[in-house]
């Protein structure tokens, strides 16, 4: 096979994935690691994919971009899933808890559907909809006004006034990127402004985030780094950034992600 063609054949799974690893690309185009680094660096050198410890994924873009709520849903998904059984398992039964937009916030509101006693703050309707469904009665479920933003996120005044006064055991946050320097961001300014006020109202503040967010920066940061008391992510996060991040935030959970072997 020329390299033009298995660089297609890369883009081909990039574009379907949403992201690449360097093992099971060896394995599917039954060639080297060092081709398929080769190919990577080629890749990367025209602009079309962002290399990352492992693998790579898509280019990043304006820092302004947003992807819909569905686009998002099917990127990183065995990382998501992980991460939020992960999360889950550190919401306590009868506690209030905030959620923010995003679709591994809602695969966190899927483990956490029957978790008793809970009162839910959201302002995301997806994870709004998955409690719904669940109709247990020892649940509260309140879902804010505002805006609909291309992730299923409220926003703007209504939403910020749905939050205010309000207080939070936990807040479960997802968010586009996370940086040293910027911290937490999002490409949306007025999520941005509901995503502080959530992170004002609450008491511990745990961000769920996939290793593909690093290095990701949005035009909006939330907060910095050292406001997160745990931050939940896949073993696919570079050991640097592993290290940075456990110099910011409070507590670092790195989950592993099941791998197809066959």
């Amino acid at each position: 096979m020329l390299a033009a063609q298995r660089q297609e054949l890369i883009l081909d799974r990039l574009r379907q994935d949403g992201s690449v690893r360097v093992t099971d690309l060896v394995a599917s185009l039954a060639v080297s690691d060092m081709t398929i680094r080769r190919d990577l660096d080629a890749l990367e050198g025209r602009g079309a994919l962002r290399k990352v410890h492992g693998g790579a994924v898509g280019p990043e873009g304006p820092r302004t971009e947003e992807p819909g709520f569905q686009a998002k849903s099917t990127r990183q998904a065995a990382e998501k899933h992980a991460i939020a059984r992960a999360v889950a398992d550190l919401v306590e039964p009868n506690s209030a808890v905030g959620l923010s937009a995003g679709t591994t916030t809602a695969l966190v509101a899927e483990y956490l559907r029957d978790t008793p006693g809970l009162t839910v703050i959201t302002n995301s309707l997806p994870a709004a909809e998955v409690f719904h469904r669940s109709e247990r009665s020892d649940q509260t479920v309140a879902l804010t006004g505002g805006f609909r933003t291309p992730s299923d996120a409220l926003v703007g005044p209504l939403a910020l006034a749905s939050v205010h006064g309000i207080n939070l055991d936990t807040l479960v946050m997802g968010v586009h990127g996370m940086h040293e320097r910027a911290g937490f961001t999002t490409p949306n300014l007025m999520e941005s402004e509901t995503d502080r006020a959530l992170v004002e109202s609450a008491e511990t503040l745990v961000v769920a985030a996939d290793s593909s967010k690093w290095n990701t920066v949005g035009i909006s940061t939330i907060t910095p780094l050292n406001r997160c008391d745990v931050l939940v992510t896949d073993d696919g996060l570079a050991t640097d950034a592993r290290h940075i991040l456990q110099d910011h935030v409070g507590s670092l959970v790195v989950t592993d992600v099941p791998r197809e072997t066959g």
